[in-house]
């Protein structure tokens, strides 16, 4: 199985509801993008995170099923709504466990 990390963080425009809207489009790409096992995403609470506001978790069957979803369409949509709504950094991390 593979891990798959995301911190994201927002211009100070972006709203709650963007944030919140965007959790609930990464969610449903359980449903769409095959070799997907879990997926949860939410908003950080804590004061630690160096301003990343939004943390996600993917865990894939497999290293084809990580491949297959970067470029799936669902997935796509999903980052250019990231664009549209303010992302200014994110960090990834991968692995295997």
């Amino acid at each position: 199985m593979i891990e798959h990390i995301v911190l994201i963080k927002f211009s100070a425009e972006t709203t709650i509801e963007q944030k919140e809207e965007l959790i609930r489009k990464t969610l449903l790409l359980k449903e769409v993008i095959p070799g997907i096992v879990d997926i949860q995403q939410g908003l950080n609470f804590s004061n630690r995170s160096k301003g990343f506001d939004v943390g996600l978790t993917v865990r894939f069957k497999d290293r084809a099923s990580l491949d297959n979803y970067g470029p799936h369409p669902a997935h796509q949509k999903v980052v250019s709504y990231l664009k549209e709504i303010g992302v200014e950094d994110s960090i990834f991390v991968d692995f295997e466990i």
